[in-house]
């Protein structure tokens, strides 16, 4: 179970950390109105993430034990990938521009909206937690129930980390940007590797 566990807190972190639509809305809205108020829409990935999750694993739940094993490799690919391309273009980082955080969604349910329309959890939930989740039930139930609650739980509690940052100190200073990106990569690198650990074997002797 622990590797599940495992799974999850890092992918979940690396998701929370790395710049996008997301993140960009809760920043406007630290800017447009202090972290307090901000901080529910910490939440919000609780409510988009449900039809997603129910989609994905009903469509993971018709596929044979080869085709997700495939998915799995796949998803271990993507992780390397995104690594990579955290890492390369860590100089670039910066924070949304002036426009982006003034015209954000204001509400929890907009927030919701938005990650429903970032493509980031279909990717997610589709090539890296769907396969693990399925792969963790056929064990043990209880296991997949761990890995999505140990995801979750860190997704919120990484975004709400990020909402009061921004709202005490306004923006972390350019080196500690830096570091968050660095871990999220090598996060994601690990977990890359994991995923192709796990599942190329299974696939060799299918």
């Amino acid at each position: 179970m622990l590797e599940y566990v495992a799974l999850g807190i890092g992918f979940a972190f690396s998701a929370g950390v790395q710049p996008g639509p997301l993140q960009a809305f809760l920043l406007s809205r630290v800017a447009a109105t202090g972290w307090r108020r901000t901080l529910p829409a910490s939440l919000s990935p609780l409510l988009s993430d449900i039809p997603i999750a129910l989609v994905v694993l009903l469509v993971l739940g018709r596929l044979p034990e080869v085709g997700q094993l495939v998915l799995r490799a796949a998803g271990g690919l993507l992780l390397i990938y995104l690594a990579w391309s955290t890492i390369r273009q860590l100089n670039r980082t910066s924070a949304p521009s002036a426009e982006a955080r003034h015209s954000a969604p204001r509400t929890f349910l907009q927030a919701a909206l938005v990650n429903v329309l970032n493509p980031n959890p279909y990717l997610g939930w589709a090539l890296v937690l769907g396969p693990a989740a399925g792969a963790a039930w056929r064990e043990q139930p209880a296991w997949a129930v761990a890995l999505v609650v140990a995801f979750y739980g860190t997704l919120v509690l990484t975004l709400a980390a990020f909402i009061f940052l921004f709202g005490t100190a306004r923006f972390l200073s350019p080196r500690a940007q830096r570091g968050l990106v660095w871990a999220s990569g090598l996060c994601l690198a690990a977990l890359g590797v994991y995923q192709l650990a796990v599942s190329i074997p299974k696939l060799g002797a299918a």
